[in-house]
This record gives C-alpha cells, sequence and structure tokens, in this order.
C-alpha cells in the first residue's frame, strides 16, 4: 500500500502521532497498545542500533555536535533530500507515514490490531484457515514496512529532544557523585563518634546495674527485717494466754508477713524460710479459730461475735472469699432442702422402704400406706421450710453486721469490701438459688410424681399457707429500723409462683367438685326436674367448705370464689331453663297448679342460696364480696324471674276489680244504697274474694321458709307483696278520687270501701302500717271526701296525697258541665290510668308531668269561664285557687283571671292579690 493514497500532502505542516518509549519498547501514543511481533522486533532492533551509536564511546557533547551539523546540513539540502527521500543509505523518508497510519484505522485488516482484546493466535489462525493466506502475509509485511518508516520519520524529527534528555541524563549522574561522597563523608564522622561514647556508654551501664543491685538489697534486707519483727510479735502474741483474744490483730500480724514474702520476693532467704513452715501453723490456726467462732455466732445470731470473726477475715484479707463461701454454703442447704424434702426415695426409706406400706417405684404409696406417706410428706415440707427460715434468717444476720461494722484504721464499710457496685445483696442472692431450685422441684414434683401432686392439689391452702408462714415470719423477724429486710414484697410472688401448677389443678378440682353437685341436681336424662331441698343444702355446704379452706389466704379465697361464681352462673342458667312460663303459671283465679308450684320451689331454693351465701360473704373482704356479687345477682334474678310473672298477673286482676268502681253509683243520696252497715260493695267483694285466694293459694306456699331465708334481708316473695300492696292502694286512690258525682251516702260508702280494703290488704299481703306513702294517702283520703270545699286550702291532709288525686277530686266537686281530664281526653280509666303512669303522677321530680298538669288546669278555668255563670266562677275561683295557692311552690304555681277575662299562669309567685278583684 501506498504512504501517499491517503489524500494530498499539506506544505509546511507536518502531522505526527505521538510517540511513548517505555520499557525499551515503543508504543504507538494514540492508540496506546502494542504493535504485532514482527514489527515490535524490527522497532527493537532500530532502538538497539540508536543506543549503540549514542554511547559507543562518542561523548554527549561530540554526539550533540556530529548531529547538528548533520542536521545543518540535511536542512540545508532539504528541497533535494526530501525530493529523492534518501537518507543515510539511500532509505527512503516519507513526511506523509503518519497520514498513512490513519488508514490503520479503517482498514479491515489492520484495525483488528488496534482493538484492546487483539488475539494473536486467533487473527492467524484466521488468516491461515482463509484462501488469501500469502495476500494476508503480503498485507501484514507492507504494514510492518510502513511503521519501520513512521519510526525512522519519528528518530530524525525528534533528535534534538533525544540529545536534551541525554544530557540532562549525564548532569543527574554528577549530581548523584556528589551526594555519595557526602554520604561516605557522613558515614566516616558517625564510626568516630561511635567510637568515641562507646567506653564512657560501657561504664555508665555497668555502674547503673550495680545501683540498682544496691538499691534491691537494700529493699529487701528492709523487708526481711521488717518480716522478722513481725515474726517475733506474732510468736509473743500467739504464745500469751489471752491469744483468743488477739486473734484480730494475730490476723493482721499474719497478712502483713504473707504480704512481705509475696511482694518482696522472700523465697530463698534462709532466715525467713525457716520461719515458714511455723507461719502456715500459725495461719491454719486462726482460720481454724475464726471458723469455729463464726458458725457458733451465726448459729446464735450474735451480732458482736459474728462482728469480731468477720474483722479477723478482714484483717487477714481474706473477707470477701470467706463471704462468698459461706453463702455458697448457705445456697447449697437450701437446695438440699427443698429436694430433700421432696424425695419420695427418702421417704419411702423413712417408712420401712418399698415393702408393704412402702412406697412404689413410681412413687405412689402401697395401698394402705396413703395416709402415712402423706403425713410424712407434709411432715417433712414442713422442716424443710422452717430450715429455709433459719438460712435467710442467718444470711440477713451476716449482712446486718456486714453493713454496720467498720475496720477502726481504715474505716471501711464491710458490706463495700465484699458488694461491688451493682451486685446483688447477699439475701438477694440466696434468695434467688432458693426460688430457683423450689420452683424446679415443685415442677418435678407435679410431673414426675403423682402421689405429691395428689398430696399437694388436694392440700394445696395447707402448701400456700406454710409458704405464707415462711414469708411472714421472714418479714416478721427481719423488720428491723433502719435495715432493709430480707424479703421484699414482690418476692413473695416469686414464691408463689412456683406453686401454680398446684394452684391450677386446684381451682380445677374444686370447679368439678361443685359442677358435679350442679349436673346432680338436674340430670340431662330427666327432663323439668326440680332440685331437692337437701341437694340446695348439700351445695351451699360444699361452696362453704371451698370458701373457709382458702380463707387463710386472701388472694386464694378471690380465684375461688371465681371458681364459685362459676357455679353459681351455672346453677342460675340450669334453673332459667327449669322455669315455666306458660299460660298455667301465670293463673291466679283457681289453686296452684303443678308448674307454679315447680316455679315456687325453684324460687325458694335459689332465695335460700343466695341468702346463705351472702351471709357468708359478709364477713370476708369487699373485694371477695365483689367477686361472688355479679353471679349473686344472677341467682337473685332468676329466682325473681320465676315468680314475677305471677304477681304481675294478680295485679292486673286486682287493678281489674278496682277499675269496677266507675260501675257503681255513688252519687245517689237514697237509701237503697246503704244495704247495712256491714254491707260492700260489690267490686270491693271481688277484691276481697281474689286477696284471700292469692293468700291461701300462693303467697302460703311462698311464704314457706321466707323467715329463714330472709335472714340477710326482705325475702323475694315479700318484696313483691309489698310492691303489689302499694300499688293497690295508690290504685284505689286515684280512682276514687276520678269518681264523679260523690254524694254524702256515697262517701259513706266509699269510706267503708277503704276500711275493708286496708283490712284484706293488711291480712293477706302486707302489713299496711309498713308500706308508707300509699298507705298514708288511702288514710289521708277518706277524711279529705268529707271535707267541706273551704277546709281544703289549710287541711294538712293534702300534703300526704299527690297533686293528680287532689285535682281529680276537685273535678268531683265542679259542675256536671266541666269535662274531667278523662273525658277530655277521650279515654276510658284504664287507658287514662295507664297514661298517668307514664306520664308520672306523683310529680315530685318531674317538671314535664308539672307542665302537663298545668295545661290540664289551664283547660280547666277555660271550661269554666265559658259554661258556669258569673256567680258560679267566683265560687269556684274561691276554691280553686286556695287549692292552687298552697301548692305552687311545688308545682306549678297560681292561675289567675284578669281584667279581661283571661287566664294567666305565673310558674313561682302567687297572685291572689288580683284574682280578688273578680
Amino acid at each position: 500500500m501506498n504512504g501517499r493514497q491517503g489524500g494530498k500532502k499539506k506544505k509546511g505542516k507536518r502531522n505526527y502521532k505521538k510517540e511513548e518509549h517505555i520499557g525499551g519498547e515503543l508504543i504507538d501514543g494514540k492508540f496506546g497498545r502494542a504493535q504485532t511481533d514482527a514489527n515490535a522486533e524490527g522497532i527493537r532492533k532500530t532502538h538497539f542500533v540508536d543506543r549503540r551509536i549514542l554511547w559507543s564511546g562518542t561523548s554527549g557533547r561530540e554526539l550533540s555536535a556530529q548531529r547538528s551539523s548533520s542536521l545543518l546540513y540535511d536542512r540545508e539540502g532539504s528541497a533535494s533530500y526530501l525530493a529523492n527521500g534518501i537518507e543515510n543509505g539511500g532509505e527512503n523518508v516519507d513526511p506523509s507515514a503518519p497520514a498513512a497510519l490513519e488508514l490503520f484505522e479503517k482498514d479491515p485488516v489492520f484495525s483488528k490490531f488496534l482493538s484492546d482484546d487483539f488475539n494473536a493466535a486467533q487473527f492467524a489462525s484466521e488468516a491461515l484457515g482463509s484462501e488469501s493466506a500469502s495476500a494476508a502475509s503480503e498485507k501484514l509485511e507492507e504494514g510492518i514496512r510502513l511503521l519501520e518508516k513512521q519510526l525512522k520519520n519519528e528518530v530524525f524529527f525528534r533528535h534534538d529532544q533525544l540529545l536534551q534528555q541525554l544530557s540532562t541524563l549525564k548532569e543527574t549522574e554528577s549530581v548523584l557523585a556528589v551526594v555519595r561522597g557526602g554520604v561516605d563523608g557522613l558515614q566516616g564522622s558517625v564510626q568516630r563518634v561511635r567510637s568515641e561514647i562507646a567506653e564512657p556508654y560501657k561504664q555508665i551501664k555497668l555502674k547503673s546495674r550495680q545501683l540498682n543491685s544496691l538499691h534491691d538489697t537494700v529493699e529487701l534486707l528492709r523487708s526481711v527485717i521488717k518480716a522478722l519483727k513481725r515474726l517475733k510479735q506474732l510468736k509473743e502474741l500467739m504464745d500469751s494466754t489471752n491469744a483468743k483474744a488477739d486473734l484480730a490483730k494475730a490476723a493482721e500480724l499474719f497478712n502483713e508477713i504473707e504480704t512481705l514474702r509475696k511482694e518482696a520476693d522472700l523465697s530463698g532467704v534462709e532466715v525467713v524460710e525457716e520461719e515458714v513452715p511455723w507461719l502456715m501453723e500459725v495461719g491454719n490456726r486462726i482460720r481454724t479459730e475464726a471458723v469455729n467462732s463464726l458458725e457458733a455466732g451465726m448459729e446464735a445470731l450474735n451480732q458482736a461475735e459474728v462482728g469480731s470473726v468477720l474483722q479477723v477475715y478482714f484483717n487477714m484479707g481474706e473477707l470477701k472469699s470467706t463471704v462468698e463461701t459461706l453463702i455458697n454454703k448457705y445456697k447449697s442447704q437450701a437446695v438440699k432442702c427443698v429436694s430433700t424434702a421432696l424425695d419420695m426415695k427418702a421417704i419411702s426409706s423413712t417408712m420401712g422402704g418399698s415393702g408393704p406400706g412402702g412406697i412404689q417405684r413410681s412413687g405412689t404409696p402401697q395401698i394402705g400406706a396413703t395416709s402415712r406417706a402423706r403425713e410424712g410428706l407434709w411432715q417433712r415440707l414442713a422442716t424443710c421450710i422452717s430450715q429455709l427460715k433459719t438460712i435467710m434468717l442467718a444470711v440477713w444476720h451476716l449482712q446486718r453486721v456486714l453493713a454496720k461494722k467498720r475496720d477502726p484504721i481504715s474505716h471501711t464499710v464491710f458490706l463495700d469490701e465484699v458488694i461491688q457496685g451493682g451486685d446483688l445483696m447477699l439475701t438477694e442472692r440466696v434468695w434467688e438459688a432458693l426460688i430457683k431450685s423450689f420452683g424446679n422441684q415443685m415442677k418435678s414434683a407435679f410431673t414426675a410424681s403423682s402421689f405429691v401432686k395428689e398430696s399437694f392439689v388436694l392440700g394445696y391452702p395447707k402448701l400456700l399457707a406454710l409458704v405464707d408462714s415462711l414469708l411472714e415470719s421472714i418479714i416478721r423477724e427481719t423488720d428491723v429500723k433502719g435495715v432493709p429486710p430480707a424479703i421484699k414484697a414482690e418476692d413473695r410472688t416469686q414464691l408463689i409462683a412456683a406453686l401454680e401448677p398446684f394452684q391450677t389443678a386446684y381451682l380445677a378440682k374444686c370447679l368439678t367438685r361443685l359442677s358435679e353437685h350442679v349436673n346432680n341436681m338436674f340430670p340431662a336424662t330427666v327432663r323439668g326436674s326440680v332440685p331437692t331441698q337437701d341437694q340446695i343444702a348439700r351445695l351451699i355446704l360444699r361452696i362453704q367448705e371451698e370458701i373457709e379452706a382458702a380463707t387463710t389466704d386472701g388472694r386464694l379465697t378471690v380465684l375461688v370464689l371465681k371458681e364459685v361464681s362459676k357455679i353459681l352462673q351455672l346453677l342460675a342458667e340450669r334453673s332459667e331453663y327449669q322455669i315455666s312460663t306458660g299460660p298455667d303459671s301465670r293463673q291466679v283465679s283457681g289453686p296452684a297448679t303443678p308448674l307454679q308450684i315447680k316455679n315456687f320451689t325453684l324460687c325458694l331454693h335459689l332465695q335460700e342460696v343466695h341468702t346463705r351465701l351472702s351471709t357468708m360473704l359478709a364477713g370476708l373482704p369487699p373485694a371477695a364480696s365483689e367477686t361472688l356479687s355479679a353471679a349473686l345477682g344472677s341467682i337473685y334474678g332468676v329466682a325473681l324471674d320465676s315468680i314475677t310473672p305471677l304477681f304481675k298477673s294478680m295485679v292486673e286482676k286486682l287493678e281489674s276489680c278496682i277499675l269496677q268502681i266507675h260501675d257503681q253509683n255513688f252519687s245517689s243520696d237514697s237509701v237503697d244504697y246503704v244495704e247495712g252497715e256491714d254491707s260492700t260493695s260489690k267490686y270491693m267483694e271481688d277484691l276481697q274474694r281474689a286477696i284471700t285466694l292469692f293468700r291461701s293459694e300462693f303467697l302460703s306456699k311462698l311464704m314457706v321458709g321466707s323467715s329463714s331465708a330472709a335472714m340477710g334481708g326482705e325475702s323475694i316473695c315479700s318484696s313483691l307483696a309489698r310492691k303489689m300492696a302499694s300499688r293497690v292502694l295508690l290504685f284505689f286512690v286515684r280512682h276514687a278520687a276520678l269518681v264523679r258525682p260523690l254524694s254524702e251516702t256515697g262517701k259513706l260508702r266509699m269510706a267503708r270501701d277503704m276500711a275493708e280494703l286496708e283490712l284484706v290488704v293488711g291480712q293477706s299481703l302486707y302489713p299496711v302500717e309498713q308500706l308508707g306513702a300509699p298507705y298514708h294517702a288511702l288514710r289521708a283520703f277518706r277524711p279529705l271526701i268529707f271535707l267541706d270545699t273551704s277546709q281544703l286550702s289549710g287541711s294538712p291532709l293534702l300534703k300526704e296525697l299527690p297533686l293528680s288525686v287532689v285535682l281529680h277530686h276537685l273535678y268531683s266537686r265542679g259542675p256536671d258541665e266541666l269535662e274531667s281530664p278523662v273525658k277530655k281526653l277521650r279515654l276510658s280509666y284504664q287507658q287514662y290510668s295507664l297514661w298517668l303512669d307514664n306520664q308520672g303522677t306523683q310529680m315530685k321530680t318531674s317538671r314535664s308531668s308539672g307542665r302537663v298538669f298545668t295545661a290540664l288546669v289551664d283547660g280547666w278555668v277555660s271550661q269554666i269561664r265559658e259554661i258556669v255563670p258569673a256567680i258560679q266562677i267566683a265560687w269556684f275561683w274561691n276554691l280553686g285557687s286556695s287549692i292552687i295557692i298552697m301548692q305552687h311552690e311545688k308545682i306549678i304555681g297560681t292561675f289567675i283571671f284578669g281584667r279581661v277575662n283571661t287566664p294567666a299562669l305565673i310558674d313561682g309567685r302567687s297572685c291572689a292579690g288580683e284574682g280578688k278583684q273578680h
């Protein structure tokens, strides 16, 4: 390929590509990669020839001069030289060769050599595998030639730069030679200084070693002398008669000697080594006497003796280790105590082995030996509880002495020496180990030994009482002012939690025992059965026994009461299913039916349960009573529901009898209506007959056992009878006031009816004197009907009557043209009575009811003004104003007639003065 095919050459400019010389190879600066092996070999040859020429013995200056003259010659004859393209042997120099190199990027063959992932082996195999291998070889040869031309051109045109770099290297070598000479001189100086100070340094080092040895010897001699003095003092102290009293001093001397031996390293000093056996003997003697004194002091809980022994250990430097050993000992005793108490093998050995009367391998006693084994288990547990108490008191006593004792010299508190910041107290450590062991043993006994499980489940209150006695005794005996107690309140929870499996099983047993009683009362095979009195008594007794067994612990009492509450709810549900609700259960016209008698029996039984348990709960804490109050309420509610429909039916019948009063003639003054002194109205006879029948057929059966069942208060039957009696009296007074017109004969007849009513209610339903307001209303209404109108305003009887009764009675005194509220509302007497019940006839707290009657009075006045002559208006106003004025502060105020003849109503103030104008 011709190098000029890339295009026309531009004059005066050369487009060369930058190249770099790296590691002896010429690398293309633009593409930054190695060329082919053949091309690289040619480059290396050229470079080697050039370096050989430059360094073949010719100096840099001469070579530079030669090259400069040559370059000058070349430049002067550049026209002909470049035209011929010949330099140094006639080789071609083509300045346009760089332009030809650009063809490498576009050429499909040479562009592969410019790739970063060029693989020479792959390229060679592809060239050989093609059909034109020779053509490819020729193309490569042509490329190599072109690269060689470019290389020569670069060397030629960069000749000055290469010479300049060569001179720079020469100057660098000169500088390095000077530096090398300075370094050699410096090393010589260092050698001279080293030779001058080496000998003095050796002398100083030797003298220093001798001085240190002298100091060590002096210190050793001082320690030996001090140790010998302390040994002499210790011998004198141990040989004295009061060595026991000076045990703390001996411990201090012993500790000081031992400290000197260890810190000063007196081993090997003969004068000291000779005394070591005697010193060890004395140390053992001190420790033995201290241990004996400590055990005696801890057993007797003697603070002074324990404090003196602790001082001995403090002087010996063994206080912390000794206390740790003692605490570990108490921990081990507590763990062993609990495990021994529940060890069935130990119980078996105390009872004569596993033969007859002993314990089987499964942990269950032989037949006939259960009671003895259980008694032995409880005895061992009681002993264990006593031992645990002793351990905790001993640890607390030790902790108390440590907290109070101080070293007289350093004033160090012994407890601070034993317990570091953040560590548990001694009692807490032992209690933690005790709780852990107790919990593990209880859990193991619950799962591994059926005998222990059964014993502790059946006797859980006793087990809990033993644990509570341990806690209470420890708290009581360690409650000392200024000293923390051995255990805290939350520690009790931890110990009780270890008994939780037995507690759960005990409560389940309790629920099962009580459920059996309820299930026996209502067997599934017999429908409609009613519990007997004996079954109810046994259930109540069983509940009382369960509660009494748990009264030793307030928390257990509450838990047991929760189970009792479940049983009472079950009893209430089962009893509610047995209540008869058909028409036969509500009939009151004949003898009591079997269904009614069944309801009566259920009511009495449930009432008995409620009363007995309520009486028993009176002696328990309020929390216990609250636990059972909901269940007792359910029992009472079911008992009440069993007979309430009967009483409602009876009240309806009695009201229907009273409503017949409006069918009677109370307006006639004829003697035909007064048949005799003892005669009674027909409606009253029906009323008396119904009440008497209800008493004989129903109340008599419900009152059986009511006196005993109502020890805690009024019985259910008495409560319903009281409400019935009150309703009958008030209902009668209401409708007696609605009767109009009422003649003098009618008043006598009504008074006699009221007397008869009072008698029959008091004898058959409830003592009327105990009814309160209803009875007072009846007694007040009887004389009220005989008073003159002028006497009404100042009568004290009005205070005993509801306002509605007074207003209704005033209507009976008015003219016939004045419509009563019943007629004005177009209601029957029964409907009007129901309306009064809904609106609230008593008007003691309801302002809305007052407004209702205010409207009635307003209508009343309007009717008067329309139909009554003026003289009668004045008469009626005199009556009306006197009544309403007296009542206005309680109910509705006063109404008046104004000058324009219009009624007015002013709440809360009297306007009687204005009314007098008319």
